[in-house]
């Protein structure tokens, strides 16, 4: 049964239950309309509780349902009957209250939460808005400011922050208590939100507006949200919900709204095991190492930390230890600073990390994670060591970006324990985890990495061995062709601008420069001859050469003075004499050509990666890209984006620059070729 129906002390409690997140189907929205129905004529009840078993209040909709279209009763059917009870209803939340779960409490006369409880309308990351009175109740509730940066930006709120903003009335030890004795003391009047009005401070609020068009980076569903609050401040609360009603139902059937809907889905698939791994339960981390304690490391270390896991780093110096640990502690405290944690969280976490240089110390870890430089020599070592240390059953991951994992594992005795877990900077903050499965890897070792990643709230990806493995295999191919537009006759700005305004976070050279432009020129010297375009990187390497690493160097692609960023003249000069060897004369190039080239080029390796088995699906090369590379999640990623695009018009795209005079560059994947003819 979805909702089951309780009486206490002259109170109708609703009891959701339909796991895992009490969604809101079809069934559950009829059943909490039958029951509040029913309870209305009921002399016996005074009010009722909607409440949820489980671990969560009503967590959004049911994602069954997505893309379908609506079902009887509508959501805001259901909320007006909530709000137009005779009988005083009060919701008892816990969890999470998202989406139409709070357009479900906002309908209550009153809201009581448990401690730690979220409340949210996140409905513009689906590239839509609020659509059973989300946007008309919360700004006549609370602030119309912080109301419409709550729709705008769909970030959650805690209970502490909902009760002062006037969004919760209460917050309980036993929410579901107090929210019985809200109902059975607590009148309707003046409670229906539907009878208040709301006007906005203009000047407040179109500074609200300009950040978040800023915020959304191309993103039309924010935009359109703003837009409507604009339009409905000061409107009837009818007149209101005919026009969030008529915006909820037009974005829903757009591209933008579908794309994101596919990368939902996409994210949840990726955490799931390889259909051929079986019924194997993970290993039981407590304990974990972590090799270097530089940028990278510090990170990889803090995400453990911050899922209240013990961590050992080790280094091979005290000094080099001592400013590891440092860093971590700095972090923490800047945290705390910032009221993003507590101090009791600071303590905690900073006292969970331990350090040494002795590899003896890591023999007690469930898990050991490399982070040192990326040279396959050093690693070996690394390696060696370790197999003579580390505990029987303990899993040994390499945080590599290239290199070939396979020849690492054959290294060492126990090459069954190596799995590559390849984070991104900074890895205590970015989500994306790639889980490279080596020849080796048992499925033991695979399915706790898929299970760390849970644990320390990361999205992985399963990928397979190949110098770059996904996501890195496909930026060379997208560097490649950024690269070889500045001798056509590019600048790095325009590509940079281009694909920014196309809704990438960064554009390449300003990604160069901030990650260190040594960093890709070190890690060609470990590739073998003919894997690149040697005249696609020159400019890259005579910066190098001549001192520009980018940011770190305050210059690169860009000089950064005083906090100004300018292009670098050297780098302009660089582009020149790269021309010339070339024998390439300057054309004019458009912005939609940078933008194809390099989304195609990222399209077109995608599909070889999917054929080659590298990738399980094209669908895990969108949740790379979106969540490793910037790529804009509006868009749902480059294979998502290709098939908005037309197959057929990427197949023609491809073919043609095959033609060109870097074609070897573009062997369309047989795999796409198909696709497009089947489409």
């Amino acid at each position: 049964m979805s909702v089951v129906r309780e009486n206490r002390e002259s109170c109708l409690i609703l009891w959701i239950d339909n796991p895992p997140v009490n969604a809101l189907s079809q069934e559950v929205r009829a059943a909490i309309l039958a029951g509040v129905t029913a309870a209305a004529s009921d002399a016996k009840v005074q009010g009722i509780v909607i409440a949820c078993k489980g671990r969560t209040f009503i967590a959004g909709a049911d994602v069954k349902e997505f893309g379908a279209p609506p079902t009887e009763p509508f959501l805001p059917d259901v909320t007006a009957a909530i709000e137009n009870s005779p009988k005083t209803v009060v919701a008892a939340i816990h969890g999470q209250a998202l989406g139409g779960g709070l357009e479900i409490a906002l309908a209550c006369h009153y809201r009581v939460a448990a401690k730690g409880a979220k409340l949210g309308l996140p409905e513009v990351t689906l590239g839509l808005v609020p659509g059973a009175g989300g946007t008309q109740r919360l700004p006549r509730l609370i602030d119309p400011i912080v109301a419409a940066e709550m729709i705008t930006s769909g970030k959650p709120v805690d209970a502490a922050r909902a009760q002062a903003s006037g969004l919760v009335d209460a917050i309980a030890e036993d929410h579901v208590a107090e929210a019985v004795k809200f109902a059975t003391t607590k009148s309707v009047a003046g409670r229906r939100l539907s009878e208040r009005a709301f006007q906005l401070d203009a000047e407040k609020f179109e500074a609200l507006a300009a950040a978040t068009r800023k915020q959304a980076k191309g993103a039309t569903a924010p935009g359109a949200a703003i837009d409507l609050i604009r339009r409905t401040a000061g409107k009837s609360f009818v007149e209101g919900m005919r026009e969030e009603r008529a915006l909820f139902l037009h974005l829903r059937s757009t591209d933008e709204a579908r794309a994101l809907r596919h990368i939902f889905f996409a994210e949840r698939a990726s955490s799931k095991a390889p259909d051929d791994i079986g019924d194997v339960k993970p290993a039981d981390i407590k304990a974990v190492g972590v090799i270097g304690a530089g940028t990278m490391g510090t990170g990889i270390a803090m995400t453990f930390l911050d899922a209240g896991l013990k961590v050992r780093m080790l280094e091979m110096s005290d000094e080099a230890l001592s400013k590891g640990l440092a860093r971590i502690q700095s972090s923490y405290q800047d945290s705390m600073t910032k009221g993003r944690i507590t101090e009791a969280q600071r303590d905690q976490r900073v006292g969970a990390v331990s350090g040494s240089t002795d590899y003896a110390s890591l023999s007690d870890c469930d898990l050991i994670i490399e982070a040192v430089f990326e040279s396959m020599d050093v690693k070996k070592t690394v390696f060696k060591q370790l197999d003579a240390v580390a505990k029987p059953g303990a899993i040994l991951a390499t945080n590599t970006s290239y290199l070939d994992i396979d020849e690492i594992a054959a290294s060492i005795s126990r090459p069954d324990a190596v799995v590559g877990l390849h984070y991104f900077s900074p890895a205590n903050i970015m989500k994306l985890l790639e889980v490279v499965r080596a020849k080796r890897t048992s499925p033991m070792a695979l399915v706790t990495a898929l299970a760390v990643a849970k644990t320390t709230n990361k999205i992985p990806v399963v990928a397979g061995v190949c110098p770059g493995f996904i996501g890195n295999r496909m930026l060379r191919a997208y560097v490649r062709e950024a690269g070889l537009l500045l001798l056509e006759g590019a600048t790095p700005e325009q590509v940079d601008k281009a694909l920014t305004n196309f809704g990438m976070a960064m554009g390449p050279f300003g990604v160069a420069d901030l990650s260190g432009i040594d960093i890709g020129y070190k890690a060609r010297k470990e590739m073998a001859p003919g894997s690149f375009e040697p005249m696609a990187v020159t400019v890259h390497d005579k910066l190098v050469e001549a001192g520009h690493l980018g940011q770190k160097s305050g210059s690169g692609f860009y000089t950064y003075t005083g906090g100004a960023k300018a292009p670098n003249p050297a780098a302009l000069t660089f582009v020149e004499e790269a021309r010339s060897k070339a024998g390439r004369a300057a054309r004019a190039i458009s912005d939609a050509e940078i933008v194809e080239r390099t989304m195609l080029a990222l399209v077109n390796e995608g599909y070889w990666i999917v054929e080659e088995g590298v990738a399980r699906s094209l669908d895990d090369i969108d949740v790379v890209y979106v969540n490793g590379y910037g790529f804009p999640r509006h868009r749902g990623g480059p294979m998502c984006y290709a098939r908005q695009l037309g197959l057929g018009n990427v197949v023609k795209s491809v073919t043609g620059f095959g033609e060109g005079s870097y074609g070897k560059w573009w062997p369309i994947s047989p795999a796409l070729a198909k696709a497009a003819a089947a489409s």
